[in-house]
C-alpha cells in the first residue's frame, strides 16, 4: 500500500477526498490529515509517506510553502500534489520549480483522482524498481572491492573503499561457507547448486542483519565450488556477548536449521586487520584441500587443523620421504608399499589425531612443493584446488589409507604430465572436440579420458592458457555459436537453446545473461535495430 497524507485547513474538503474513491482497492491508505503546512511538516518528520495532497491556500503554511519546505529541508521523497481554487499561472510555476507532481484545480473529481492515483503508483512502482538495481549494483561494486582484498589484488582505492563501507575491520578472519559437493555435476545439478548458494547467501543475510555486508557470494568464482564468504571480525561476535567459536557455532546451527542440509565451514587464522584478509583466505583453501585427510566436522578452524603442538608428537620423515620419492618417480607398486610401511610406522608409534596431522600437512606440503618446482608457473592454489578435487571411489572413507594410495597415485599422475609438458597437443585436440561436439555433453573428465590426461591438470592447462575453467570456456563457446543464430536465423530461442546444448531454457537464459549482459530475446531485438 501506498501510503498518503491528506492537507487542507478545512476539515470537509479532507472528508470529501478520503470518501470519494475506495482507496484500499487502488493500493492506497490514508496514513494521516492535517489541518495546514506546520502540522504536515509535524507529521513527515515522524511518518514516511509515498504522496501529498495539499490544499493551496491554509493558514500558518500555505501548500506553496509545505512544498518549497520539504523540498529545503529534504523531509520527504513523496510526490506532491496542490490543490487549488485559483487558476493562477503564477502558483502553478512556483509549484512546477519545486518538482511539483501535479497541479490540480478545485473541485477535484473522482475520475481525475483515479488518473491521479494510476500515475502516482506507475510513479512509485518505477522509482523502487530503480532504488533497488541502485542498490544491487551498490551491493555489486563493494563486493569486487572486498574480493579484491580477499584475493590479494588490490590498491588503496580498493582498500579506502572497503573501510569506508566495513564497520568493524580489525580483528578479522575469512570464513568460508559452503554444501559439500565431490560428483561430477551436469547442468540441472549446477542450476540446483547455484539455487542453494542464492540461499544459502539470503540466509547469512538474514543472520547477520546491520553486519549483512561482512558477508560476500561466490569468492571463489570456482565452478565446482559454491561458496560463501564471511569477513568475521571480533566485534561481531562481542555485540552478542559471545567468543568467535560461540557465534560462529551459533551462525553455522542457524543456517542449518533453516537451509535443512548439512554445511561445511572452513575459518581461517585470525590476522590484525582487513589489509591482511588474503592471508586468511589462504588458510581456508588449505583448509578445503585438506578436508580428505581429516575427520569430517561442521566447522574446522585452522588453528585445530595445521598447527599441532610438538610434545611426544614424531613426524615420520624417512617413511614419508619414502613416500614422494615412489610419487615423484610416478610408480604405483611402490607407492601402495610406501603406504604399507607409513601406516605401519605411525602403528607401532600409537597413531593418534595430531601425530597423524603432522604427518599428513608434511606430506601434502612437500607435494606442492614438488609440483611448483616442476614449473614455475604453476599456481599452489590451483594444486590446492587438484588435492582438494582428488575422487574418492566407491567404498574408499576419507582419510583412509585407501585414500591416501588413491591419492598418491592420482598425484603421482599429475607430477609425470607437468614433466612430461602434454600441453602441446592436448589442448588443440580439445578445442577442436569443442569446436565440433560443443552442442553434446562434453565434460574436462571425459576429455581427459579420451585423450589419456589428468583431468586436474587438463583443468588446469584451461585456466593457464583462457585465464578460464573449462566449464566456463565450453559454456562461453555455446553462447556464442547461440548468438550467431539469433542474429542470422529466425528459429525460436528455445530451439537455439537445444541446438547448443542447454537442455534448460532458464539455465541457458541465465548463462547467456552473465556472457552477454542481457536476455537472448533483448540481444537479437538490440542486433535487429542495430
Amino acid at each position: 500500500m501506498l501510503r498518503v497524507l491528506l492537507v487542507d485547513d478545512e476539515p470537509f474538503i479532507l472528508q470529501g477526498i478520503k470518501m470519494l474513491i475506495d482507496w484500499e482497492q487502488e493500493g492506497f491508505e490514508i496514513a494521516g490529515m492535517a489541518a495546514n503546512g506546520k502540522e504536515a511538516i509535524a507529521f513527515l518528520e515522524q511518518e514516511e509517506v509515498d504522496l501529498i495532497i495539499a490544499d493551496i491556500r491554509m493558514p500558518e503554511m500555505t501548500g506553496l510553502e509545505l512544498l518549497e519546505t520539504i523540498k529545503r529541508e529534504k523531509l520527504s521523497n513523496a510526490y506532491f500534489v496542490i490543490l487549488s481554487g485559483y487558476a493562477d499561472f503564477e502558483y502553478a510555476r512556483r509549484a512546477m520549480q519545486n518538482e511539483c507532481t501535479e497541479y490540480l484545480l478545485k473541485p477535484i473529481d473522482r475520475e481525475m483522482l483515479l488518473k491521479l492515483l494510476e500515475k502516482v503508483y506507475t510513479m512509485r512502482s518505477q522509482d523502487r524498481e530503480l532504488d533497488k538495481k541502485r542498490k544491487e549494483q551498490e551491493k555489486a561494486y563493494f563486493s569486487r572491492n572486498v574480493i579484491a582484498l580477499i584475493h590479494g589484488k588490490y590498491d588503496d582505492f580498493n582498500l579506502e573503499y572497503v573501510k569506508q563501507h566495513m564497520k568493524n575491520i580489525e580483528g578479522v578472519r575469512y570464513v568460508e561457507i559452503q554444501k559439500a559437493q565431490s560428483e561430477e555435476m551436469d547442468e540441472s545439478i549446477e542450476k540446483d547448486m547455484r539455487n542453494f548458494q542464492r540461499e544459502l547467501y539470503q540466509c547469512c543475510i538474514e543472520f547477520l542483519k546491520e553486519d549483512a555486508n561482512h558477508c560476500v557470494f561466490d569468492v571463489s568464482a570456482n565452478e565446482k565450488i559454491y561458496d560463501i564468504g564471511l569477513i568475521f571480525a571480533d566485534g561481531m561476535a562481542q555485540k552478542l556477548g559471545l567468543d568467535e567459536r560461540a557465534y560462529l557455532e551459533k551462525f553455522y546451527q542457524y543456517l542449518v536449521n533453516n537451509m535443512k542440509q548439512p554445511l561445511i565451514m572452513l575459518v581461517g587464522k585470525k590476522v590484525s586487520d582487513i589489509n591482511s584478509i588474503s592471508k586468511s583466505y589462504g588458510n581456508t583453501c588449505m583448509l578445503r584441500s585438506f578436508q580428505g585427510f581429516r575427520a569430517q566436522k561442521s566447522i574446522y578452524f585452522y588453528e585445530d587443523e595445521v598447527q599441532v603442538s610438538c610434545n611426544k608428537i614424531v613426524l615420520c620423515k624417512e617413511s614419508l620421504d619414502r613416500l614422494i620419492g615412489t610419487i615423484e618417480q610416478n610408480n604405483y607398486i611402490e607407492i601402495k608399499k610406501a603406504i604399507e610401511l607409513f601406516y605401519q610406522e605411525m602403528g607401532n608409534m600409537g597413531m593418534n589425531s595430531e601425530t597423524m596431522t603432522l604427518n599428513i600437512n608434511y606430506l601434502l606440503f612437500r607435494l606442492i612443493h614438488l609440483a611448483s618446482e616442476q614449473d614455475d608457473d604453476v599456481n599452489q592454489q590451483e594444486i590446492l584446488r587438484l588435492i582438494s578435487e582428488s575422487s574418492f571411489e566407491s567404498g574408499i572413507m576419507r582419510g583412509s589409507k585407501a585414500h591416501l594410495a588413491s591419492f598418491a597415485c592420482e598425484y603421482a599422475e599429475y607430477l609425470f604430465q607437468l614433466r612430461k609438458n602434454v600441453s602441446r597437443g592436448v589442448l588443440g585436440m580439445v578445442e577442436k572436440e569443442i569446436r565440433e561436439s560443443f552442442a553434446s555433453n562434453l565434460t574436462l573428465k571425459g576429455l581427459s579420458e579420451k585423450y589419456y590426461v589428468n583431468s586436474a591438470y587438463l583443468g588446469q592447462l584451461f585456466r593457464k592458457k583462457y585465464g578460464q575453467s573449462f566449464k566456463d570456456y565450453l559454456n562461453n563457446y555455446r553462447i556464442e555459436q547461440a548468438s550467431n543464430q539469433l542474429i542470422h536465423t529466425d528459429k525460436k530461442i528455445i530451439q537455439i537453446a537445444e541446438e547448443v546444448g542447454y537442455h534448460d531454457l532458464d539455465y541457458f537464459v541465465n548463462r547467456f545473461i552473465q556472457v552477454k549482459g542481457c536476455t537472448p530475446a533483448r540481444f537479437r531485438k538490440q542486433m535487429f535495430e542495430e
